[in-house]
């Protein structure tokens, strides 16, 4: 499939910010969802977010995690920031935006403001450090409202634990006994606090890690084998199911913290 879209993925430690510029003026995703916090900036005109029964649309639409939605953008640049909610600034995010709809437009001049910030930093090709910072800037910014209760220490370690292993089999039996958990303990923990099963969870990790290592270069078929799929076609099923789009059609260079 020709690559259709292109544009730079900043990375860090509980995030990642893309800019893209596709190539026609208007783009429509299928049916998805994901275990991040999107918000979605559109650059050069409006964004439209169906989910939870309704349709929202503006310059600035956040989206909960694990919410099923679809995407109508007019105009071809975006930019699309991704939150663990697991994280602290996630779990601050998740009270602060979505007590009543798991799709919100945010309207504010707080998140208006953002938008000629990320237009230069997708104009300018020697932004990297500009545009992590800019990425951390806006996430700690509508974070801020709230201040959440932190993560259960024993979920992080579980996540930790599969983040390190996600070349090899990773199962939850052997993440509880790695911090001396039994399996039924740790995975009722581990459901309450990410609302996801582990299974579900290591898939959510395999695919960031798949995305990183495509950005930076590798074909799908390294990116899918070094982030434990199957397969590519295991990785492009999955990147499709998730994001809505194929993964073929997708160019992205990466950009990691400076950190």
């Amino acid at each position: 499939m020709a690559v259709t879209s292109s544009g730079k993925i900043a990375l860090w430690e509980g995030g990642s910010l893309w800019l893209v510029t596709a190539g026609r003026e208007t783009t429509e995703t299928g049916a998805h969802s994901h275990h991040a916090i999107q918000i979605t900036f559109q650059l050069d005109g409006l964004i439209e977010i169906e989910g939870d029964g309704k349709s929202v649309s503006g310059p600035v639409v956040a989206v909960a995690s694990d919410a099923a939605h679809l995407l109508r953008a007019s105009g071809a640049a975006a930019a699309l920031l991704f939150i663990e909610p697991e994280s602290i600034a996630g779990r601050s995010l998740a009270q602060g935006l979505f007590r009543q709809n798991t799709v919100v437009s945010l309207k504010g001049e707080r998140a208006i403001s953002y938008i000629d910030e990320l237009k230069r930093c997708l104009d300018d090709p020697d932004n990297q450090g500009d545009l992590v910072k800019l990425g951390q800037k806006i996430v700690a910014d509508f974070a801020a409202a709230t201040v959440p209760a932190k993560p259960d220490h024993r979920v992080r370690a579980i996540i930790d634990y599969a983040r390190d292993r996600l070349e090899d089999r990773v199962t939850l039996p052997d993440a509880a006994a790695h911090i001396n958990l039994s399996d039924s303990r740790a995975r009722h923990l581990f459901a309450a606090h990410t609302g996801l099963p582990f299974k579900t969870y290591v898939l959510w990790l395999r695919m960031e890690r798949a995305v990183q290592l495509y950005a930076a270069g590798s074909s799908l078929t390294e990116a899918a084998h070094q982030a434990g799929f199957a397969d590519s076609a295991h990785f492009s099923r999955t990147f499709r199911r998730t994001f809505g789009l194929a993964a073929s059609a997708l160019r992205l260079e990466a950009i990691a913290s400076p950190d």
